[in-house]
């Protein structure tokens, strides 16, 4: 399988929303990009912002779509077409409810499990194979508390434990651009057993 060409994080647009758990997506492509110098410019054609970095030698585009949360889709697929990259080379970072914080997983294809930013970007590709990066945050513990927990900012310990999931994340990515995806996996699934989630 090809290597990653194209990073997707998931959020809301909006300093309100900046520290938010639904922006995680965000806080990792946003942690790689200022990890290598790199100027975010708003492309309204792809209804997202941009940039370009090296990972491990390769080029790769990221983007953080400027519509909210429940709308990626138009800016994914946009920049598929644009940039004329396969979906089998793009990655998605995401928050994921279903993982507690602190954990971060990689998986290829599959549902959307309720998030609603994978549920648009599939209904827009028609499929679902891309790769993600979950990116956990932990459940409320009732879906009526949902909404107000993934717009929510989490606690200091949370916050903390997501942001060592993306530097772990970070840390395997150069295999993941270069297509190892199962000794990234392993990597990154590994680091997670071992910070005690």
């Amino acid at each position: 399988m090809a290597g990653i060409r194209l990073i997707v994080g998931l959020g809301n647009p909006g300093a309100e929303h900046l520290r938010t758990r639904h922006n995680a997506g965000f806080w990792f492509v946003d942690a790689l990009a200022s990890g290598e110098d790199a100027r975010w410019g708003h492309e309204s054609k792809l209804h997202a912002d941009t940039c370009k970095v090296r990972v491990g030698g390769e080029p790769v585009w990221l983007l953080k779509p400027a519509t909210y949360m429940n709308k990626s889709g138009i800016a994914v697929a946009s920049a598929l077409r644009y940039y004329k990259i396969e979906p089998e080379a793009c990655l998605v970072a995401h928050d994921d409810l279903d993982l507690p914080p602190g954990t971060a997983c990689l998986k290829f294809d599959g549902g959307h499990g309720g998030q609603n930013g994978l549920r648009d970007i599939m209904a827009h590709l028609g499929h679902g194979r891309f790769h993600r990066l979950r990116l956990g945050i932990g459940h409320p513990g009732h879906k009526d508390r949902v909404t107000p927990w993934v717009l929510g900012r989490p606690s200091a310990a949370d916050e903390e434990a997501m942001l060592d999931a993306v530097a772990r994340s970070l840390h395997v990515l150069p295999l993941t651009v270069a297509g190892d995806f199962n000794e990234a996996m392993k990597r990154l699934h590994t680091a997670n057993t071992g910070s005690g989630q």
